[in-house]
């Protein structure tokens, strides 16, 4: 919870007992076949105005600043970045357990989770002229630690969310594209000679606080921008506990005491303080949780 001055205030005592307040959102067995065969999947309606509200003030604030701890610029700063922006601004702490995304991960990806990423992704306008075929980034794989050693033989590791803020409902908007079904790709994915595209690339029509969901075997690229706006978003990225995050190895302790014991969990903190050997590093609260909404706490995946 918040003060007025946006102070962040701990939700609850840090204890070997939490209550774990998400939503129950259960995915069917078709949403479930459609991530697993084609990579992605969209779900709507995630964020309140409010919400999105809180976040844009936030983001603006940090993008419109002269840090440069943790920034990340491209293409002339028309791609303008925060990593690990959940340290940076306490505003983006509540979407580490978003309520309805969070158990769509868990359900996709399992229990044993920790935080990767939160990438705040400012899209600038491309210049006058550009082609709507033009694409920044390109089409890539991500968690490229692993591409650059495994190739393109690398499994299911990573989940990201990425939240927009902004209007994507429209063609060349700078929502970023996905190719489905080459998840399942040993290499790179084909893109017919004189085609900025894949075959079946899908540029999806998104309103502010929508969700696309996509891992990390999935190539994805980022449409060109051809509005007058900004487009405004937050990926956060979900991987295994045995995974290496990539925006910090350790969090700091200032962000710690901020944090609830689930959140705490998943910037990879140990649950339960015990000095016996535990193979999984350390005991999920969100295993319980599982079980008690019957999902699988381990789902192997292809």
């Amino acid at each position: 919870m918040y003060s007025p001055n946006g102070t962040r205030k701990k939700a609850m005592a840090h204890t070997n007992e939490t209550t774990i307040d998400l939503d129950w959102h259960p995915l069917s067995e078709e949403e479930i076949r459609h991530f697993d065969d084609n990579g992605y999947l969209i779900v709507r309606n995630v964020l309140d105005s409010d919400t999105i509200g809180g976040l844009i003030e936030a983001s603006d604030r940090l993008i419109a600043s002269d840090r440069r701890e943790n920034r990340q610029q491209n293409f002339d700063k028309l791609y303008d970045s925060f990593r690990n922006s959940v340290s940076i601004d306490d505003a983006f702490i509540p979407l580490l357990t978003q309520k309805t995304i969070l158990p769509v991960v868990v359900q996709l990806l399992g229990a044993h989770l920790q935080l990767m990423t939160s990438h705040l992704i400012y899209k600038h306008p491309d210049p006058e002229g550009t082609p709507d075929t033009t694409r920044r980034p390109g089409w890539h794989r991500d968690y490229a630690m692993a591409t650059t050693t495994h190739g393109n033989k690398v499994p299911r590791i990573l989940l990201k969310c990425a939240y927009y803020f902004t209007d994507l409902s429209e063609p060349n908007s700078g929502v970023t594209l996905v190719a489905p079904g080459s998840n399942h790709l040993l290499e790179r994915v084909p893109i017919p000679k004189g085609q900025a595209d894949p075959e079946g690339a899908l540029e999806a029509s998104l309103q502010p606080g929508d969700c696309l969901l996509f891992e990390n075997r999935t190539f994805h690229a980022g449409a060109a921008n051809l509005t007058d706006q900004i487009r405004k978003g937050i990926m956060i990225g979900y991987g295994y506990r045995w995974l290496m995050p990539m925006d910090y190895r350790t969090q700091e302790q200032a962000l710690l005491d901020k944090l609830t014991p689930l959140e705490q969990y998943l910037v990879g903190e140990p649950f339960t303080k015990t000095k016996e050997f535990i193979p999984s590093g350390s005991e999920s609260p969100l295993a319980a949780w599982c079980e008690q909404n019957g999902a699988p706490a381990v789902r192997p995946v292809s």
